[in-house]
């Protein structure tokens, strides 16, 4: 599951469907409908709003606007609650990381679409993230850090 950081205008089509999917899936696990996925890391940031509820349905409309933008046709009823104006800090080390890690993607998955953003320096934010200074979050899994989704299930586990 990647719930991106970044704006969804940067995905390709096949990046943008599968963020609306995973984003779905998301709010499954986080309206308590599913079991798997529940320790997922990525889900720590919405869990850690006032409504999670609400935190997903507010990412999931940008997903569903740039979908809108393209002319795809997601079905917005599936966002099962209202959004709100929450806000949520992620890092500029965040960001950055995910910028690269698409851009890898891109490459291989499709250059063409990546074409466009050849001059791109700093990419923006999902609009629900305010940017930050810092490093990457703690719960992104990288080279450096293959655990730390382990360490997030144990604190997870701990806290019940």
């Amino acid at each position: 599951m990647r719930l991106w950081t970044l704006h969804p205008c940067y995905l390709d089509s096949r990046g943008l469907v599968a963020l609306w999917r995973e984003a779905l899936l998301a709010q499954a696990v986080l309206g308590g409908h599913t079991r798997g996925y529940t320790y997922h890391p990525q889900l720590c940031r919405f869990r850690d709003t006032p409504s999670p509820m609400a935190a997903i349905a507010t990412y999931l409309h940008a997903v569903h606007s740039e979908a809108n933008v393209r002319g795809y046709r997601f079905n917005v009823t599936k966002i099962l609650s209202e959004r709100n104006a929450v806000h949520i800090a992620a890092s500029r080390g965040q960001l950055d990381y995910e910028w690269k890690h698409l851009v890898e993607k891109l490459r291989s998955r499709d250059p063409t679409w990546l074409e466009q953003f050849a001059t791109l320096t700093e990419p923006k934010p999902h609009p629900m993230f305010l940017i930050v200074s810092g490093p990457i979050a703690e719960w992104e899994v990288t080279r450096a850090n293959p655990s730390s989704h382990r360490t997030l299930r144990d604190k997870a586990a701990q806290r019940r």
